[in-house]
């Protein structure tokens, strides 16, 4: 009888030490939102800022020079019946040279704001990843996911990023 208890305690005693050894072994896993961090991160929100004030001008000329093209249009319009047939033809052909060069002046600003859009998320991005491996080699993390499909808040360590992010300069 008493050889039986002493088994069972040998049992149980070595399933504890077994469960104990695989917590050990389990793996530390993060995420972190990328979409959240250059939506939130203080360096991602002056980015932004710095393209709207490089480009506000260039997108309110466009702006003006879209509501003059349509008063110029909605004018030749109006005028048609009691223009002669040459003057209507020289004023259609002003109006339709005006459409195609705001066209391609808009094709320039959205060519050049993506392209500083692009290096300006890339300048954060490239912080962002050097914080995200600061902080899995201080606190020994296996794996840190970016855009997962499905997480547990417990691993999100996004806001962690974004605080780590903003009390750089």
């Amino acid at each position: 009888m008493m050889s039986k208890l002493l088994q069972s305690v040998a049992l149980a005693a070595s399933m504890m030490v077994a469960a104990s050894a695989v917590q050990a072994q389990e793996l530390k896993i993060g995420y972190v939102n990328s979409e959240r961090v250059l939506r939130e991160a203080n360096l991602a929100k002056a980015a932004q800022i710095k393209l709207e004030t490089e480009f506000g001008k260039r997108e309110k000329d466009l702006r003006d020079l879209e509501t003059k093209l349509r008063g110029a249009a909605e004018k030749l319009e109006k005028d048609a019946p009691t223009l002669s047939e040459a003057e209507r033809g020289r004023r259609q052909r002003d109006v339709v040279e005006q459409d195609r060069d705001l066209q391609r002046k808009k094709r320039e600003w959205q060519e050049d704001l993506t392209q500083r859009k692009n290096e300006e998320l890339s300048a954060v991005v490239e912080k962002a990843n050097r914080v995200i491996k600061q902080i899995f080699d201080a606190e020994k993390y296996d794996l840190i996911l970016q855009d997962a499909i499905h997480f547990s808040p417990r691993v999100d360590i996004t806001k962690k990023v974004i605080d780590t992010l903003n009390a750089q300069k």
